[in-house]
């Protein structure tokens, strides 16, 4: 391992990376996408412009210091003992792969912890973007946005135990607005990569988007488990199916900026989504979702719901209106509250 104090004296070294929205959620997972590939399995991802940022300093040689805005503490541990199963297990995993102690590391999120915003993904791309360009310092090649992406996601899905999606990180590496498709059995090509909107169309769709943080904190682990075993039991796979023939339909409306027929395809898959996985709406996602298609727009959870976000789509007046509502609505729940961000174009700098 190298130290990186000495280096990181001269100048502290700061890496961001944008956090998401989607529709599709689940399908990224391997379980679901590599057995019926014939379906075209796919997500959509919109970036936001609320950003995590990783700065790294100085810290004593053979140690390393990481902490979070969100947690309580942080975490110091020799270079000799780095657990990979402790609070800050995935980041402290990525720091051995590269081989650096002497850094504290800060990772500071403009969206709420654990609000299904795909925060610890954003964060992983962030921190591996910062390492690199440390290393690049250091006489190392610098990474590919590709090797980026696929170094965060296995880092991940392997200190997780498996059962990780890929389109949290795409997101935070490319940004924009894109429709993925998941084709894990294709060893040189695990994905396809479809932009959906250019600069202009982004923010049209900003225009058209409303995000809110439900209050309440989630933990996708436990949720993603019970789709997934639903889903290879058999008992839920043709909801599954549904549900992708609908995002397919959803990514052309928002190509073709028929905004309105986006939002009814989002009632769609949210209308199906609580059929299959009724565990993800809490009561007041699940009136904030009402409100939304009394309103004229079409809402649904952010990655696993059970809490956490939720966004909106709709026409600009519709929009508007259901601003108004879902203030009024979170003013009653603590800690809940519309999100101002808008579409990120930009990926991890």
């Amino acid at each position: 391992m190298r130290s990186l104090k000495r280096l990181l004296t001269q100048q502290n070294v700061r890496s961001s990376a944008p956090c998401r929205i989607d529709s599709g959620g689940t399908w990224d997972i391997k379980a679901l996408a590599l057995p019926l590939q014939g379906v075209e399995p796919t997500t959509i991802n919109i970036a936001l412009t609320l950003r995590t940022s990783v700065v790294l300093s100085p810290y004593r040689d053979g140690w390393i210091k990481i902490s979070s805005r969100g947690f309580p503490r942080g975490e110091i541990f020799s270079k000799n003992q780095i657990p990979f199963n402790s609070s800050f297990g995935l980041f402290l995993a990525a720091i051995s792969y590269f081989g650096f102690h002497g850094l504290d590391v800060q990772i500071n999120s403009q969206s709420p912890v654990k609000s299904a915003l795909g925060g610890s993904s954003t964060a992983m791309v962030a921190l591996i973007k910062v390492l690199d360009k440390v290393s690049v310092r250091l006489g190392g090649k610098k990474l590919s946005k590709e090797k980026i992406l696929h170094l965060a996601y296995h880092l991940e899905d392997g200190v997780s135990g498996g059962m990780c999606g890929l389109q949290d990180q795409a997101a935070a590496v490319y940004g924009g607005v894109h429709q993925w498709k998941w084709r894990y059995g294709n060893r040189t090509s695990p994905f396809e990569k479809i932009p959906l909107l250019d600069r202009t169309g982004q923010k049209k769709l900003s225009k058209r988007i409303l995000v809110a943080y439900s209050g309440k904190s989630h933990i996708s682990s436990r949720t993603n488990h019970n789709w997934i075993k639903g889903f290879l039991s058999s008992r839920t796979r043709s909801g599954w199916i549904k549900v992708n023939k609908i995002v397919h339909n959803l990514a052309q409306s928002i190509k073709e900026n028929d905004w309105n027929q986006a939002a009814g395809q989002l009632q769609e898959e949210m209308a199906l989504r609580k059929k299959l996985t009724p565990e993800a709406l809490i009561p007041i996602t699940e009136k904030l979702v009402e409100q939304a298609r009394n309103a004229g727009c079409g809402a649904r959870f952010a990655g696993a719901g059970a809490g956490g976000s939720l966004w909106a789509l709709g026409e600009i007046e519709n929009i508007q209106l259901l601003r108004t509502i879902w203030t009024k609505t979170m003013t009653q729940v603590k800690g809940a509250r519309v999100l101002d961000c808008e579409v990120d174009p930009l990926g991890v700098e």
